[in-house]
């Protein structure tokens, strides 16, 4: 699938595309985590449009450092982390909406985010106005204030350290009509890259994802 660039208020921003071989159920923003448009983010990209959506994830790093893949490493956090504190969370919800707006804008759009993308797909609910789906979204709960404007559902891992039970307990009081799901595994469990991989628990929420964009995007 090819890459394209995207136009937003924070600068140009490249992004990974793939589409469906058929007639699209709907669209999705793929939100990346700390470690750039890599590997993993682009096959879940590909893994949306096979299943029907079109799908494009925004490189929201490149308005302060282009061509970011880090590896899964202490020191590929440490960059990650840094690259997050530089960009903001302004700057990365205008990534998104460059997204949204080049796959069409509308309610048929939906943002799935992963990791620090997690917690800035669920800004992307509050601030745009997108459904929402969140993978182990760690700094939500500065953001537990703001009010979702469409369908939300939160994924979490029971053993995630970053994520502890009483943060759990705060989104799951502060959202009280989105769908939280809490599996046994660790953080990042989704990533097939990562140590805390659970093929389990990632096939369980790789599904619930699909029939809340089935139903949200309707």
């Amino acid at each position: 699938m090819p890459a394209i660039t995207l136009h937003s208020s924070a600068g140009p921003l490249s992004a990974w595309r793939a589409d469906p071989a058929g007639q699209a159920r709907g669209a999705v923003v793929v939100v990346q985590e700390i470690f750039g448009v890599n590997g993993h983010i682009r096959d879940v990209t590909q893994r949306f449009a096979d299943a029907g959506y079109r799908a494009i994830a925004p490189a929201l790093f490149d308005p302060v450092e282009p061509d970011v893949e880090l590896d899964y490493t202490a020191d590929g956090v440490a960059r990650g982390r840094e690259l997050v504190a530089k960009l903001g969370m302004d700057r990365a919800v205008a990534g998104v909406r460059a997204a949204f707006d080049a796959l069409g804008g509308g309610n048929d759009v939906a943002a799935v985010g992963f990791c620090w993308g997690g917690s800035v797909a669920f800004l992307a609910n509050t601030r745009l106005g997108l459904a929402s789906a969140s993978y182990y979204g760690a700094r939500t709960v500065a953001y537990l204030h703001e009010i979702p404007r469409r369908p939300l559902l939160l994924h979490f891992g029971g053993n995630d350290t970053s994520i502890p039970p009483d943060d759990i307990r705060k989104h799951r009081d502060a959202l009280p009509t989105a769908q939280v799901h809490v599996y046994d595994a660790g953080h990042g469990f989704n990533c097939d890259r990562r140590a805390d991989f659970d093929a389990a628990a990632s096939a369980l929420a790789w599904q619930c994802t699909l029939t809340f964009l089935d139903a949200a995007l309707r």
